[in-house]
């Protein structure tokens, strides 16, 4: 049930986007009397699931689920048509009008997804508010991801002061800035004293290649919310507000720490050290092989100062279009990161992008994640990739600035060439999802 919930939010996001998207190139071929033949959601090869025609144009939902296109006439596309192109231009085609209103039709795509994302992150902040966790507030300091994070200086319990001189408000926003930046000096209190900490090139593609590419998490104590009956934990009798502070006299701080010790020591008799309001106490209980002890952790929210702010209804548009812009910022930023060897193996299709979505249907979490897709489509189709908008861009610039329009033998050879590229890494990307689901690495 859970993959048919996450197949659902995927097919809707992409819906919305795709529609949207090919609205962009529809309405200002329209507006210049262009004729569109097509407009698809989905590829309608071998056929279309659903079709009609309303004027010039076949409207339908092709049975391939990878993208959607409008096919409009005169202009060199996917559906690679010789025989319209080597008939008389037509006033009616793309290829007859004016090169300025053939650069609006081919950017109206990618624009209408920059304004969609900065609209739905507007939309989000006005309905739900932007919650986040400040920097200040997380009053443990740290914990440490992995050992990379520990070898580069950091330390369980350090508070972050500033990244590059700068202040951070949100943890969230701390781990995107150091992850980001090609190097960062980390201004650290560590028991009462300010040290600096450098981070070198290379510390990114370091942390690209755990499994969780996150560098700190808020330190939390190991204080019990609930227990699980016939479990070790129930056994050895903790209860809610019990806050463990040793296993088998190996004293710890975090709850992020209790795990490796956990480990350390299972399967087998032990002892667990902890605090029950003023007293300390000591309790027995058996480890499985498992090394689980069976008990949910007090929620983040219970221990710290969460904040949220709120918009109204027009303070949100200046709000969405900052969270969009910082969006696109670092998704460019990011990108970079594709071209490395441990970044290309994050490279993620239908699958990955699937598993961003709550089974249990979060409309707030659906519609930030749809606004993310919808600023990166943009970015993706803007590129400088024949078959791609920024394909076609690339060569009406070129047509603009010289006043030569390129042989449509150059274009079709660089049609093909881009649709291959696009299919090698449809291809790579989705053979990444299904090598990281057979290996376990995708849940």
């Amino acid at each position: 049930m859970d993959y048919i919930i996450l197949a659902a939010q995927l097919i809707l996001s992409l819906s919305i986007l795709i529609v949207l998207h090919e609205m962009g190139h529809f309405l200002p071929a329209r507006w210049f009397k262009t004729r569109v033949e097509k407009f698809y959601l989905f590829f309608d090869w071998p056929k279309s699931l659903f079709k009609f025609k309303k004027g010039d144009t076949e409207y339908g939902i092709g049975m391939i689920p990878l993208g959607g296109y409008v096919k409009i006439s005169g202009m060199i596309d996917e559906s690679m048509d010789k025989e319209q192109m080597s008939l008389p231009p037509q006033p009616w085609e793309f290829r007859s009008k004016p090169a300025w209103q053939r650069l609006i039709i081919m950017v109206g795509g990618v624009t209408v997804n920059l304004i969609l994302g900065m609209l739905i992150y507007a939309m989000v902040l006005f309905v739900w508010g932007k919650e986040y966790l400040p920097v200040a507030n997380a009053k443990y300091g740290v914990v440490l991801s992995d050992s990379v994070v520990y070898d580069a200086g950091f330390r369980n319990g350090d508070k972050i002061i500033s990244v590059n001189g700068e202040k951070k408000e949100s943890f969230k926003d701390l781990n995107i800035d150091i992850l980001l930046n090609t190097t960062s000096d980390v201004l650290v209190e560590r028991n009462g004293e300010q040290m600096n900490i450098r981070l070198e090139e290379g510390f990114t593609e370091k942390i690209i290649a755990l499994d969780e590419p996150v560098i700190f998490l808020p330190a939390a104590p190991a204080i019990v919310d609930s227990v699980l009956a016939d479990s070790p934990a129930a056994q050895a009798g903790l209860t809610k507000g019990d806050r463990l502070i040793g296993i088998n006299n190996d004293m710890f701080l975090y709850f992020a720490e209790l795990p490796n010790l956990l480990n350390k020591y299972a399967p087998g008799d032990v002892t667990v050290q902890v605090l029950r309001g003023s007293d300390t106490l000591v309790l027995k209980t058996t480890l499985g092989e498992d090394a689980k002890l069976g008990f949910f952790n007090t929620d983040p929210k219970k221990l710290f100062d969460f904040k949220v702010q709120r918009f109204g209804f027009f303070e949100s548009f200046p709000a969405g279009i900052a969270e969009g812009y910082s969006t696109l910022v670092n998704y460019v930023k990011q990108f970079k990161l594709v071209f490395t060897a441990e970044g290309s193996k994050k490279v993620g299709g239908f699958g990955a992008i699937a598993s961003q979505f709550d089974t249990g249907w979060d409309w707030q979490r659906f519609w930030n994640i749809t606004a993310f897709l919808s600023i990166a489509l943009a970015f993706m189709n803007i590129l400088p990739i024949p078959a791609l908008d920024g394909g076609h861009v690339m060569f009406l610039l070129y047509e603009i600035i010289t006043g030569r329009k390129p042989n449509d033998k150059i274009l079709e050879k660089a049609q093909i060439v881009g649709m291959v590229l696009l299919l090698s890494l449809l291809v790579f990307a989705n053979g990444n999802d299904i090598y990281k689901w057979i290996s376990g690495l995708m849940k």
